[in-house]
């Protein structure tokens, strides 16, 4: 069967689907006794088990935290694990359109939050699972499709999963990119607390795993060179606001973000802001601390930790910052290479933990995964992707982001990105084309009918 022209047949039907999805937010919200992350969520995983009930898959809610559509038969379950849930967004930061609105434009691209991360991965894989359901084929295993509402804060729906249904034989999450991701470094989430003085506030961030795009602070009048401050700016090409007020200046920093795993796609305001008080001769604990530990770098420099291996290097982003009880309170994301161990990096990080100025906490660890590229669930999934692209060439990579594939067995991340283009993933204008959309539900049969003979 002809399986990119029964693809195409579901073009306006992915359009539909994806719209009523992008116009859920269903960014994590205040939790409650049936929502646990929130109404948003909850609300996306029911339009999509609705979804797929309508289509005559048999579906389950596990208690608001994750639901799936299944259909075979079988001891062994063959997963297709996306999220519903995406990070905020706010058209105030540079939004073309409002984010929970999908648009086209005559490219047939489409905008809207969570289009590329991961609500267009999950209806590509709806159709998929269609297109297999419709070529009658005889499954001797089952066929999943697990949808979550917690991946960008911390999974504890597939947690959750787990608890409930166990692991699975073989599957693919469609969060990484193609043709496959076989390694993702590990992961620490760090805190940091200082005393403030002359800074009274400050706050900025959106998510800890993204480049802080915007921050705000209020400072004592008279307690830095104006000058220094602005001539910081203007040599750094920094977009700033500042607000002179009778006993106190207030000033915004405008960066870029970008996800914590590739943080030099990003500028990140808070560094910037940082970096602009010490230049203007601002003396405030926060930032003898801040430029003390973290700076501009992205990889550790500062703490002794710039480690890397023949796959990458450590990575680290201060995200989030909020002042409480005159402290200014932080989260940074740290992300390290995937054939390491947490204890050499967890060593290194206590001897720079705590000072005068402040002090750092290890909040969370998580290991790295890899799988050999050679094993079966790799190569099977590269083949799929190369029987529908015909691109030889390219090879699974290892990322900085970490998927769903950490934290159930046999399973890695396949798609939904293609080699080398920038979706602005969880930064503004997110966007995928739906031509890519049908070539990704695409290579999803073909990975499908891949694992199911393994």
């Amino acid at each position: 069967m002809d399986v990119k022209s029964m693809v195409f047949e579901y073009r306006k039907e992915i359009v539909k689907r994806l719209a009523e999805l992008v116009a859920i937010n269903s960014a994590e919200g205040t939790p409650s006794e049936d929502a646990p992350f929130g109404q948003g969520p909850k609300q996306a995983l029911l339009a999509a088990l609705n979804m797929m009930e309508q289509d005559g898959f048999t579906t389950v809610n596990l208690d608001n935290y994750i639901g799936y559509a299944e259909m075979g038969q079988g001891d062994q379950v063959i997963g297709i694990i996306g999220h519903l849930d995406v990070v905020p967004a706010n058209q105030q930061d540079g939004w073309l359109q409002d984010p929970f609105t999908l648009s086209v434009d005559q490219n047939g691209t489409l905008y809207g939050r969570g289009v590329a991360d991961d609500k267009g991965a999950v209806v590509a894989s709806m159709i998929a699972m269609n297109i297999i359901k419709k070529m009658n084929i005889q499954l001797d295993k089952r066929v999943r499709l697990i949808m979550g509402c917690n991946e960008e804060t911390g999974s504890r729906c597939l947690k959750h999963y787990v608890e409930k249904e166990g692991h699975v034989d073989y599957g693919f999450t469609p969060d990484g990119e193609f043709p496959g991701v076989h390694g993702e470094k590990g992961m620490i989430t760090l805190s940091y607390r200082c005393p403030l003085n002359n800074i009274l506030q400050i706050q900025g961030g959106s998510a800890k795993n993204v480049v802080c795009q915007k921050v705000f602070a209020s400072v004592k009048k008279n307690s830095y060179s104006n000058k220094k401050l602005l001539d910081y700016f203007n040599n750094n090409n920094l977009k700033y606001e500042l607000n002179e007020l009778e006993d106190h200046d207030e000033i915004i920093v405008y960066g870029k973000a970008a996800h914590g795993s590739t943080p030099e796609l990003g500028i990140n305001a808070m560094s910037h802001l940082f970096e602009a008080f010490k230049s203007s001769g601002l003396q405030d604990p926060s930032v003898e601390f801040y430029t003390g530990h973290f700076g501009l770098g992205y990889h550790g420099e500062l703490m002794n930790c710039e480690f890397e291996d023949e796959y990458g290097e450590l990575t680290m982003v201060t995200s989030v910052i909020t002042t409480k009880d005159g402290y200014a309170e932080g989260v940074v994301d740290l992300r390290f290479p995937v054939t390491m161990s947490s204890r050499k990096v967890l060593r290194n990080l206590e001897e720079h933990s705590e000072d005068e100025n402040g002090m750092i906490t290890i909040e969370k660890t998580r290991e790295p995964l890899f799988y050999a590229p050679d094993s079966p669930l790799v190569m099977s999934l590269l083949e799929a992707y190369q029987d529908v692209t015909h691109d030889m060439d390219t090879k699974p990579i290892t990322m900085g982001g970490g998927t769903y594939a950490k934290g159930i067995q046999n399973c890695i991340a396949f798609g939904c990105a293609f080699p080398n283009v920038d979706y602005h993933i969880h930064d503004v204008n997110e966007y995928v084309p739906l031509d890519e959309l049908l070539l990704q539900a695409e290579i999803y049969v073909h990975a499908i009918l891949k694992l199911l003979q393994i």
